[in-house]
């Protein structure tokens, strides 16, 4: 593998990780308490579980979409969304949470095989590529996160920076 291709993908992986720059996913989960998970703080649009959910959901589309030229989005914007702002059963914020971790995992291995061509274009799309959709990963993370630490301090539940 020529050094600049592992460069790409080892930045890639470190990106989609977060740190560096951006807070990480494990870092802007961590504490939250059972009573606040489903909390929507004044003006704020959302809660932390229906943020952590659609986090979930749009990074398992993305996924899906890189790797299976046969998978159908859901519904936007509903299908992107929790239908409750509060979880809907105790089990459900660490379900969730769990499967975020294996997608993002699942992620991070695909930009990280040799045998993905980071720059071909996605069967079933529209001339999006692999590394498009890894940045895009990484992008809409980083918003929501940002966002869901927003809703942890007006909740007053953010001890971080």
């Amino acid at each position: 593998m020529p050094l600049h291709d592992k460069a790409l993908r080892d930045h890639l992986v470190e990106l989609l990780d977060g740190g560096s720059a951006h807070i990480s996913f494990d870092q802007a989960v961590s504490g939250i308490p059972d009573d606040l998970r489903g909390k929507k703080p004044p003006g704020a649009p959302h809660s932390p579980w229906q943020i952590l959910e659609h986090l979930r959901i749009a990074q398992w589309d993305i996924l899906e979409f890189s790797r299976n030229p046969k998978h159908v989005s859901p519904e936007w914007p509903d299908g992107y969304w929790p239908a409750t702002e509060t979880p809907p059963d105790k089990s459900a914020w660490n379900k969730s949470v769990a499967a975020f971790r294996a997608d993002l995992e699942a992620m991070k291995t695909l930009v990280s095989k040799r045998s993905t061509d980071l720059f071909a274009r996605i069967k079933g799309g529209e001339g999006q590529t692999v590394l498009r959709e890894a940045l895009l990963v990484a992008d809409h993370n980083a918003y929501h996160l940002g966002q869901l630490v927003l809703v942890r301090r007006l909740l007053g539940d953010w001890k971080g920076t």
